[in-house]
């Protein structure tokens, strides 16, 4: 997992507000993540987000790998398993984005995060997903198919 995630390309500049937006925002926002026993990236993401909750006042908690199924699908993307994280208004359930498909360096979560925070409260989804870090798609190896749903072919 790190030797991939070392090809992974890391953000090194933030926009001026950036730690006040996830600071001054943060309680308006909850970052949710799903998670399997045995998932060494699901482990990794989890500590990330637990340092991001401590040093910007987030809120993190585990999804269940039924909701993220759902939302996955209202948003067009694939199953490919654990970690999925996605920021979500408090106040509205239905105002979600998905800011990491598997693990990722902890400052494109923090930007991921960032982007979210502002496409949520308005700013156009085409500006701020240009800035998004790209998802790795680095996942649990121990990750099933969705019932009913074949694995691909190789």
């Amino acid at each position: 997992m790190e030797a991939r995630l070392a090809l992974v390309p890391l953000t090194r500049q933030y926009p001026p507000d950036f730690a006040e937006t996830l600071k001054s925002q943060g309680p308006a926002y909850l970052i949710e993540t799903t998670s399997e026993p045995g998932c060494i990236p699901c482990a990794d993401t989890w500590a990330k987000l637990q340092d991001l909750a401590d040093r910007y006042g987030l809120q993190v908690k585990v999804l269940s790998r039924e909701e993220a199924t759902v939302r996955s699908g209202k948003f067009g993307l694939p199953w490919v398993g654990h970690p999925v994280v996605w920021v979500r208004a408090r106040a509205d359930k239905r105002r979600t984005v998905p800011v990491a498909i598997g693990t990722d360096h902890e400052a494109n979560i923090a930007r991921n995060v960032y982007l979210a925070f502002k496409m949520i409260r308005g700013v156009r989804p085409a500006i701020a997903v240009r800035g998004m870090a790209r998802f790795t798609g680095i996942v649990g190896a121990g990750s099933q198919a969705l019932p009913g749903r074949r694995p691909a072919s190789d």
